[in-house]
């Protein structure tokens, strides 16, 4: 039973508890991040576009990513502001900073930091950034609103954040697919209501109240869709999202083994099945981007 610190059981709790079950299975997948990390980059070059056009990040500009995995936006950000300006990069995956990190200087950038700390324990100075960035990371936060207090706080008078994440599951079979499958084959028990998740956040009502208790002024939401995979073949998508969707792997890697097979098959059929596009195995996602103003 809980004390009303909440040291021992009930909410406090369940957010350790929820944190550390979206850190491991962040960490599960990090390799793969690092494998698919061109796929990813192409694919996904037009929501980040997006976010930094509606963020008002040009040259010289201050901009702090969160959640910045193997190093998107934060690169393409780090670019834009240029020798003028900073970028400050962080995610809770030690692994994925490291990769992000070598990029950054495989690509001789010096106006990048990164750092590997949790979004929701931010401490960043107050006032000390143009703009935010954070693509599909504020989903899978136990407390979205208490990052965005940080986040809001972050910034400067004025200054802007963007936010993608999933929209509802039906609008994105890139990884309801093999979720499907996985339903075949375990119990799969369906998040409360607020819980961490990749779709947690697919409600832009939901969205729009996270940005309002945070403090947020002039929110938006618009939808951006993108080819979340392409390939070839079944078997080479199933590769895929096994190797990278972290809701995907912690489920899979419960599995007995000979279960495994028998859901890899069915992943890779599932998938053909499902795709419109002749010859190949094309699933899209459609995310919201989100802006609001300090």
């Amino acid at each position: 039973m809980a004390d009303k610190s909440g040291n021992r059981g009930g909410k406090a709790m369940d957010k350790v508890e929820a944190k550390d079950k979206q850190h491991k299975s962040w960490t599960l997948v990090a390799p793969g991040w690092g494998k698919y990390d061109p796929l990813m980059c192409a694919w996904a070059a037009p929501v980040t576009e997006r976010m930094i056009a509606l963020a008002a990040i040009r040259a010289g500009s201050r901009v702090l990513d969160i959640a910045c995995g193997a190093g998107e936006p934060a690169l393409t950000v780090a670019e834009k502001v240029g020798p003028t300006g900073a970028v400050l990069a962080t995610d809770f995956v030690e692994e994925m900073v490291n990769f992000a990190r070598s990029k950054a200087q495989a690509r001789a950038l010096t106006n990048i930091e990164f750092r590997c700390v949790d979004g929701e324990a931010l401490d960043a100075p107050d006032g000390a950034f143009d703009a935010v960035t954070m693509r599909w990371g504020l989903m899978f936060m136990p407390d979205p609103v208490a990052c965005m207090r940080r986040v809001h706080a972050a910034l400067k008078p004025g200054g802007k954040v963007v936010v993608c994440c999933w929209t509802e599951a039906a609008k994105n079979p890139f990884v309801t697919v093999p979720l499907g499958v996985l339903q075949r084959h375990m119990e799969v028990p369906q998040p409360p209501a607020g819980a961490p998740g990749i779709f947690a956040l697919a409600s832009p009502d939901r969205l729009r109240q996270v940005f309002a208790d945070a403090g947020f002024r002039n929110v938006a939401i618009e939808q951006v869709t993108l080819p979340m995979a392409d390939f070839a073949t079944g078997a080479e998508y199933d590769v895929f999202i096994r190797e990278l969707a972290g809701p995907v792997a912690s489920l899979f890697v419960q599995l007995p083994a000979q279960t495994q097979e028998i859901v890899k098959q069915e992943i890779a059929r599932d998938a053909e099945a499902f795709s419109a596009t002749p010859g190949r195995v094309v699933l899209h996602g459609i995310t919201h981007v989100a802006v609001g103003t300090r």
